[in-house]
């Protein structure tokens, strides 16, 4: 009944049998004695006071009933905020598996993942100890119950496992289960599966209720699984567009140079064949400072990589640390302005980081600056970073290589264009270098 029509019911009911009363008044008593309609009123008064005890029952009963179901929804959503926070699978799919069984009030939980054949390729449990876990055996393959395909909208609600045909029994050392409840996971993802629980704490059977609960619960678990699913596969693009982007410089830097050692070694090698040992030697000692330059850059490169921000140590912290072992190493006067209270998306984080450290690289080796200055601020929406040298300076729109060529100009640009954010360069020879590039900042 709905509110409306308790609404209607409550006001129409009373003055029906208002009216009824009295029509039965006129007629069957007429004028008779005081006592007989004092005892028609008494029945009047006993009826109505019946039908408002009637009214309140029902009241009741659709308050506790919508207290229950708030109750549910309120925990529903904690259960439902508690699994999307996690962005791990494997944490997802374990927090799946509590939080459904403290949800329903169940003793035991379990999550079994299949594949398209419909057998199950891992399976999770709750409720009971790992010793328990591991006396029971190897987890099941499909057989049974557990082996029932539930797909969108089937679920399983039973009473009693072993009356259910399809039952096979239990292994030696399973703790003792009668009631199952189980509905399937299915999300956007690859990801398949079926929940089960067992066991109301306290007894009892699972109800209707309980079973509404579950299936709206693996909906958000869905969700749950294929954001997990989504981010382990960004971040898996991640990691390969970063090999790709350092096999680029390796390829760049590190493979140029070894060519560029091979030539001194041909040049070195015909001036002593003919005995040209002035220029051999200086071909040599050309070869020397190549291989002491590749031997720093590979050393700065394996640093660059282990530069990470993380949760102890904001992108603030990681670059004022780089940048003071930078000078240090360098002996380069540096003056660094950061601003503090933004935030970047990690993979922003990531890359702003590479394109410091490749600016810097390329003062130290080519700029022959005396000064840097770098600055990291705000502007509006954006982060501004900028690396400012008063080295030789070069000609961005030349093609012209020297003999030790500039790398890395063309990875920087990649690397803020694939975070959304703009790179650009300001030199001449002469008058120094800014690189200054441009980031979103992560949104509120």
């Amino acid at each position: 009944m709905t509110l409306r029509q308790m609404r209607w019911l409550a006001v129409g009911a009373p003055l029906v049998l208002v009216v009824v009363m009295e029509l039965t008044r006129s007629i069957t008593l007429g004028r008779h004695s005081l006592a007989s309609r004092l005892l028609l009123d008494s029945v009047l008064v006993i009826l109505v006071a019946a039908f408002s005890l009637f009214v309140l029952r029902v009241v009741e009963r659709m308050h506790a009933r919508l207290k229950r179901q708030n109750q549910e929804l309120l925990l529903l959503h904690a259960a439902g905020l508690d699994i999307t926070a996690e962005l791990s699978l494997d944490a997802v799919l374990d927090k799946v598996v509590e939080r459904a069984r403290s949800l329903i009030g169940a003793r035991y939980g379990a999550l079994s993942i299949v594949n398209e054949q419909g057998r199950i390729v891992s399976f999770l449990t709750s409720g009971i100890t790992p010793d328990e876990r591991a006396k029971i055996g190897p987890p099941p393959v499909g057989h049974g119950l557990l082996g029932v395909v539930l797909r969108e909208g089937q679920r399983l609600r039973l009473d009693d496992i072993h009356r259910d045909p399809r039952s096979q029994g239990f292994p030696p050392h399973h703790p003792v289960m009668r009631t199952l409840l189980a509905v399937p996971i299915v999300g956007k993802s690859p990801f398949r599966g079926n929940l089960y629980l067992s066991e109301k704490v306290g007894g009892g059977e699972f109800t209707a209720d309980d079973e509404e609960t579950l299936e709206r619960f693996a909906v958000q678990a869905a969700i749950a699984i294929d954001n997990a699913h989504l981010h382990q596969q960004v971040k898996n693009l991640a990691v390969a567009e970063e090999r790709l982007r350092i096999a680029h410089e390796m390829h760049d830097g590190i493979a140029q140079v070894l060519g560029y050692v091979n030539t001194k070694v041909q040049a070195a090698s015909e001036y002593i064949r003919r005995g040209r040992t002035d220029e051999a030697n200086e071909q040599l000692r050309e070869l020397a400072v190549a291989a002491r330059e590749a031997y720093g850059d590979v050393r700065e490169a394996i640093t660059d990589l282990r530069t990470l921000p993380s949760q102890a140590r904001t992108i603030s912290d990681v670059l004022r640390d780089y940048i003071e072992r930078w000078r240090e190493q360098t002996g380069i006067s540096t003056h660094v302005t950061i601003d503090s209270g933004f935030a970047v998306r990690p993979e922003a984080e990531l890359q702003l980081i590479r394109i410091v450290q490749e600016s810097l690289a390329n003062v130290r080796k080519h700029a022959k600056a005396s000064s840097v200055v770098f600055d990291l601020r705000k502007s509006g929406a954006r982060l501004v970073a900028t690396v400012a040298d008063d080295g030789v300076g070069f000609d961005p729109s030349a093609r012209t290589r020297g003999d030790f060529p500039r790398f890395g100009l063309s990875t920087m640009r990649e690397r803020a264009e694939s975070i959304g954010g703009v790179l650009t360069i300001d030199s001449a020879p002469g008058r120094g270098t800014t690189i200054r590039v441009e980031i979103p900042l992560a949104a509120a």
